[in-house]
């Protein structure tokens, strides 16, 4: 039962299928090879951030003295940047593609292991009873990503559906869309800062 409750909870927040347009635009200049190991770099890096912070999440946040509520502010002022990024006209050159990998950032966190994977990582770690129950939990969270892994993998068949215009397209509309969930994220944070303090 506790797996199945990971899991599914874990897959609502990963939102591998709303994920898969972001995938296209941020990768919107790479061939199919370059898709595809983006989308293994993606899933690596939010299996990592994730687990570290079920084995140490509390600690870390209480050693730097940082509540969910600022992770989430700092997470939605990085979507803003990537959202004005997809918004504007300039084009990737290979030089910065090679300085700036968008599926370690945003893609890999916060879009993946943001705030909302975090915490709920975070609490069923803690509802866990014992060792076996937090492996459960681990386990569901593992196949919560494999499933996005393949989301994103399938992202390059899709990219050759769209063509060149309608990942462009695509890309302007994301943008806009990831502006508002920088929004949303920065909202929710101040709002909970307000009702709760800092």
């Amino acid at each position: 039962m506790l797996f199945a409750e990971a899991f599914v909870t874990m897959l609502v927040i990963l939102d591998p299928v709303g994920n898969v347009p972001v995938f296209l635009a941020l990768t919107k200049d790479d061939d199919a090879g370059r898709r595809r190991r983006a989308s293994l770099e993606a899933t690596a890096v939010a299996a990592s951030v994730i687990l570290v912070f079920a084995a140490f999440g509390q600690q870390i946040l209480q050693l730097l003295g940082i509540s969910l509520q600022a992770l989430q502010v700092a997470g939605g002022l990085v979507l803003v940047l990537v959202a004005l990024e997809l918004l504007g006209s300039t084009q990737r050159t290979g030089h910065s593609a090679d300085v700036r990998n968008p599926a370690l950032v945003p893609l890999g966190t916060p879009l993946l292991a943001g705030p909302g994977a975090i915490a709920a990582t975070m609490v069923y770690i803690r509802r866990a009873d014992d060792f076996g129950e937090a492996m459960l939990v681990v386990s569901a969270i593992m196949a919560a990503l494999a499933v996005v892994y393949v989301a994103l993998r399938s992202a390059a068949g899709l990219a050759r559906i769209l063509g060149r215009a309608g990942i462009e397209l695509l890309t302007r509309v994301v943008g806009v869309l990831l502006a508002a969930i920088a929004v949303q994220l920065v909202a929710a944070g101040i709002d909970a800062w307000v009702r709760h303090g800092v």
